[in-house]
């Protein structure tokens, strides 16, 4: 505030007595002996800056949305300061300032509860939700949760929680322990399950480790079998499979050990076929020999030459011996066709020369013959009376008879 307007708000008697003039009067704000007018004016107008400085700070709180709780009790204090202020200065105009404060105050108020109200409620539905998606963790079925994702997920609410309670609006006392509690009962179910859940795996892995254990021994000790204990071996295999889980380290352990004791079979048995292989090479080339000799019976109609020289071929096979696993399908697959075809030369004689079989052709030929004879005297009448229907039956009929008639002498 400068000289003048020192001057226009305020004065220096000459005892040394300052003055602030308000409304239609003034009032005496104090002293400054050992001074000028100037000074004395300058030092009280400073306090009035001060003062007005306070009151332009509380209006911007107030319009930056300052708690109106804070803004009102500043607005008391500073009412109660201008009422007895020892300034020099428009004290009214801070006064209407202050007055315009209050009101704001009100207002403030006002929607500053709203919005403390509605975020309550938000705060609530909040943790109503978490409290809710805690128990709905605590209600899944122990045996088929996934404990490692119900547990993160758990943890996670939790954490939700902390930083709401920290971060959020306070929540009434009653209401806050309320939810809490459910919220506690829900973390220390899942807590339980989840141990019962564990303890009894520990359980089921104990028995699973212990049954594996025994399969490991077992097929250990076929060791001295060779390949003979590969039959056993595969029957532990089965066994083992239905053993269960022990708990992956333990399992990863178990089971090198179990497949070694099943390599060391398998190893005799690839030693013994290929020993076999080395012996038997000699015996798929003279097998190969002997099916140079067989198959041109396939061309072969003679049953009796045919049976005799593959007779003789059989025992000459058998007394050839075993060839090479990975041949044996091939060769005796060929041997095969060269004697289903001499089963078939002596099946089709035997059909032939069955004398039941002729009697029952020879019968059934007979009556055939008879039919067609009948037919075709039929056939004559309707073609001579002209009726179209009895001509087609009688045709067909007739037909029919004779195929039946080549075909059984076929």
């Amino acid at each position: 505030m400068g000289t003048d307007e020192a001057t226009t708000w305020g004065r220096v008697d000459e005892t040394g007595t300052v003055y602030v003039r308000y409304g239609d009067g003034e009032r005496a704000v104090g002293e400054y002996p050992d001074a000028s007018a100037e000074e004395a004016l300058a030092y009280y107008s400073r306090k009035y800056a001060d003062l007005e400085g306070q009151v332009r700070i509380t209006e911007q709180r107030a319009q930056r949305g300052a708690s109106a709780s804070d803004i009102g009790r500043t607005v008391e204090h500073l009412t109660t300061t201008l009422a007895e202020a020892n300034v020099v200065g428009d004290i009214k105009s801070l006064e209407d300032r202050v007055g315009v404060l209050a009101e704001q105050v009100g207002a403030l108020g006002r929607e500053q509860s709203a919005k403390a109200e509605e975020a309550l409620a938000e705060a609530l539905a909040f943790r109503r939700a978490l409290v809710e998606e805690a128990e709905g963790l605590a209600a899944v079925d122990p045996a088929r949760a996934q404990w490692k994702q119900v547990t993160a997920q758990l943890d996670d609410v939790f954490a939700r929680w902390q930083a709401h309670q920290h971060d959020g609006p306070r929540i009434p006392k009653n209401e806050a322990n309320d939810l809490w509690k459910r919220f506690r009962t829900a973390r220390s179910t899942v807590d339980q399950h989840r141990r019962a859940f564990y303890a009894d795996l520990d359980a089921q892995h104990r028995d699973a480790r212990t049954r594996k254990q025994e399969l490991v021994d077992r097929a250990e000790a076929l060791a001295p079998q060779g390949s003979d204990g590969i039959t056993a071996y595969r029957q532990l295999l089965d066994d083992w499979k239905q053993a269960g889980r022990a708990g992956k380290r333990y399992d990863d352990a178990l089971w090198a050990k179990f497949k070694a004791a099943g390599d060391t079979l398998f190893a005799h048995k690839h030693e013994e076929v290929a020993q076999e292989n080395e012996e038997y090479t000699a015996n798929l080339a003279a097998k190969e020999a002997l099916l140079t000799e067989a198959e041109p019976l396939l061309q072969q109609q003679d049953r009796v030459a045919a049976r005799r020289t593959l007779t003789d071929l059989q025992r000459r096979w058998d007394e050839v011996g075993k060839v090479p696993r990975d041949s044996v399908r091939r060769i005796e697959d060929r041997m095969r066709a060269v004697e289903s075809h001499v089963r078939g030369l002596e099946d089709d004689h035997w059909k032939q020369s069955d004398p039941e079989r002729k009697a029952r052709q020879s019968g059934l030929a007979s009556q055939l013959e008879d039919a067609i004879g009948k037919l075709e005297s039929e056939l004559a009448d309707a073609t001579a009376s002209g009726d179209a229907r009895k001509i087609k039956d009688a045709q067909e009929a007739l037909d029919a008879r004779r195929i039946w008639l080549d075909a059984l002498g076929s």
